[in-house]
């Protein structure tokens, strides 16, 4: 072992895990020198070793194989003096099996079960958000209550004893959400992604890592609590003189009123992001929103402005955006796998797909076989990985009217009474017809169809942004989120139309979604997200704090 003047040198298991940038980053952060582990020798000379995990269980331990890092892994683990972190999928696979994958084994340095999630209560699955953990064993790395960042659709049911050390509740069920003996431990959450509080679990990691008589923390009783996201989101594109900004824009439009105007400025991607971040944003959107109209994976700016901003957010950071297979200049093929690949190394932990997600949806009800951009990513990353942003438009219905029958096997639209909206001609009753390329083509099937389809992909997430209440600040779409949140049981983000700090709580009661959005009155300042989470805990919601 270093002494402990000496820099902590921490080898990560670089496995092709989505969040090896961002464990990188904090790590570096607090000062450690970084081994990237290339060969199994590597493993075994390392003097402290993380395994980090985002994806599927096969896929992880498919790539562990072909790398030839197993046995030594495994042989490293057997000594409990040997500093170890595991974060999320890393915790997982230190099990024999998982249900995310029958038959393919695991590491199997802890007896126990890996199984899906069934929670008791109706809540979405993955379980993504900010949720409290308990110590249930002395410990010097957990906290007796500490909130961090979950996302995962399989978890811990069963444990041997001795390594048990903290859990969690989702809508009723309890699951192992940590372990640790001697110097090895593991976690479900994801301390380089949990603002502050994961950060100093790893400072303490670090000092158990060299400690020889480390303090251990209390046991605690209770359950725990999910906190609802309140996220920011940026909309970036290239202004007329080619540099990065973030815009906002009336509607759809990011151009000054004026005619001819230039692209509306709103300020730089990375310094807005580290902003957000310290006013307390549970998570943040950066949204290419010209990435249709160019090659997203060689978009070398924008990867720029993700690995900047990663070094500066230890929060979730979704990129969207150009996630699609196309054809790039040189005249080689670039798959959506490709693309997100770049998205993840460089800081991202999930990303969004628009347009192609109802490209998808239309060849799901068609029935024509292709391996759509969803179901790439979320073979490898898992399905918390992708976030399918729908942008739908009112289509009103007069008194009487039917909605169409769906084409190419699509269903046929579902229909609302709108509570407060109405039509040119005073219709109450409305559908929500899907768009693509950022709003401007209007696609012939129902955004509530393209969820169920994306769902059944493997989409893990939805951001619903309601063309019509884009920019309005008068609140969000209950209605339509209503529709897709009973339509899907996974997380949805409510997007367009905050206004005040009253929308947020507005919105999670009477859609009862899993995360509200908002971009521009954060930008110009004229809401303040500490100003949103305190209404939100004024109206009974567990708030990150």
């Amino acid at each position: 072992m270093a002494s402990h003047a000496a820099k902590p040198t921490v080898t990560v298991l670089d496995y092709g895990a989505g969040n090896v940038r961002s464990v990188i980053n904090a790590l570096e952060l607090l000062g450690c020198d970084v081994k990237l582990v290339r060969t199994a020798e590597d493993v075994q000379a390392a003097e402290i070793l993380v395994f980090p995990g985002v994806g599927c269980f096969a896929a992880a331990m498919d790539a562990l194989t072909k790398l030839g890092v197993l046995d030594a892994l495994r042989e490293y683990l057997q000594d409990r003096d040997r500093p170890f972190l595991g974060i999320c999928l890393g915790l997982q696979l230190l099990f024999a099996s998982s249900d995310e994958s029958p038959g393919i084994v695991g590491v199997g340095a802890i007896e126990g079960a890996v199984t899906k999630l069934q929670p008791t209560e109706k809540v979405a699955v993955p379980h993504m958000g900010w949720n409290e953990c308990l110590a249930t064993k002395e410990s010097p790395l957990f906290q007796p209550r500490e909130r961090y960042y979950f996302v995962h659709s399989f978890a811990i049911d069963t444990c041997d004893p001795k390594w048990a050390a903290a859990c969690s509740d989702y809508g009723g069920q309890r699951f192992t959400c940590a372990v640790a003996d001697g110097r090895r431990a593991a976690c479900q959450f994801h301390p380089e992604k949990s603002g502050q509080q994961g950060l100093a679990l790893l400072r303490r990691f670090m000092a158990l890592s060299r400690s020889t008589q480390p303090s251990l923390g209390p046991v605690v009783t209770g359950t725990t609590t999910l906190a609802p996201r309140i996220i920011a989101a940026l909309d970036v594109r290239t202004n007329d003189q080619g540099d990065l900004v973030v815009t906002k824009g009336d509607g759809y439009d990011v151009r000054e009123k004026a005619a001819g105007a230039a692209v509306r400025n709103l300020g730089k991607p990375v310094d807005l992001c580290a902003r957000y971040y310290d006013e307390g944003a549970d998570e943040i959107c950066v949204l290419n929103i010209c990435a249709f109209k160019g090659e997203a994976a060689g978009d070398l700016p924008l990867l720029g402005v993700l690995r900047k901003a990663s070094e500066r957010c230890f929060v979730p950071l979704t990129i969207g955006g150009g996630v699609r297979d196309y054809t790039a200049q040189d005249g080689s093929r670039v798959s959506a796998l490709d693309v997100a690949d770049a998205y993840f190394r460089a800081g991202a932990d999930k990303v969004g797909i628009g347009s192609d997600a109802v490209k998808a949806a239309k060849q799901y009800y068609a029935k024509i076989a292709q391996h759509t951009s969803i179901e790439q990513i979320a073979t490898k990353y898992g399905r918390q990985a992708v976030v399918v942003s729908l942008d739908p438009r009112r289509v009103w219905l007069a008194t009487g009217e039917a909605a169409p029958e769906g084409v190419n096997g699509a269903p046929k639209p579902l229909t609302v009474t709108n509570g407060t909206a109405r039509g040119p001609n005073d219709e109450t009753r409305c559908w929500y017809r899907a768009t693509t390329s950022g709003g401007r083509t209007d696609e012939p099937i129902c955004a509530v169809a393209v969820a169920v389809a994306a769902t059944a992909l493997g989409a893990g997430e939805f951001m619903v942004n309601c063309i019509d209440c884009d920019g309005k600040c008068s609140g969000f779409d209950i209605e339509l989120l209503k529709l897709v949140k009973a339509s899907v049981a996974v997380p949805v983000i409510a997007s367009s139309g905050a206004g005040k700090p009253a929308h947020f709580s507005d919105v999670l009661k009477g859609a009862g979604v899993d995360a509200a959005l908002a971009a521009g009155i954060f930008h110009r300042r004229e809401v303040s997200i500490g100003e949103v989470k305190a209404h939100v805990k004024a109206a009974g919601y567990a708030v990150r704090e």
